[in-house]
């Protein structure tokens, strides 16, 4: 498996692999998942093993010194085969090059698997958004300090 940066043409398959990880009204259309990775500051990367797209990260900043992980996608079928801990790995190493004090993700209130997740890579919940999905589940807000700020 290898992560590299996002192209143009990976668009179709990121948006196919969005619909199978997360149902209707979570999930996000073509055109907002091109404008999360067309944002300026915004960063994308992508899960490979041999030719099969099986995963992708969308981060930006959301001010000066904090980015944002807009969303992370992994195929069910690839789930708890690294792909999430490389794509994670590879959002971190950039909020260190960016300078970063913190990144900032959103999470279901049930979906426990990924808080898990999160919790192991050293986020904590920060916030509770209530109502934050379109079917009124909430979402954690769970963040992770990446330097001493200046």
């Amino acid at each position: 498996m290898r992560i590299r940066r996002y192209k143009p043409s990976d668009l179709p398959t990121l948006y196919e692999i969005d619909q199978a990880c997360f149902p209707p009204g979570i999930s996000y259309s073509k055109s907002e998942i091109s404008r999360f990775i067309s944002h300026r500051g915004s960063r994308t990367w992508v899960a490979e093993d041999g030719e099969e797209t099986v995963g992708f990260l969308i981060a930006g900043r959301a001010a000066k010194d904090v980015g944002h992980i807009v969303t992370i996608d992994v195929l069910a079928g690839w789930r708890r085969r690294g792909v999430g801990r490389e794509l994670m790995d590879a959002v971190e190493a950039w909020a260190v090059e960016q300078g970063l004090r913190m990144l900032y993700l959103e999470t279901a209130e049930d979906n426990l698997a990924a808080q898990r997740f999160y919790r192991r890579r050293n986020y904590s919940k920060i916030d509770e958004i209530k109502r934050y999905y379109s079917d009124g589940k909430a979402a954690w807000v769970m963040a992770k300090m990446i330097r001493n700020a200046s």
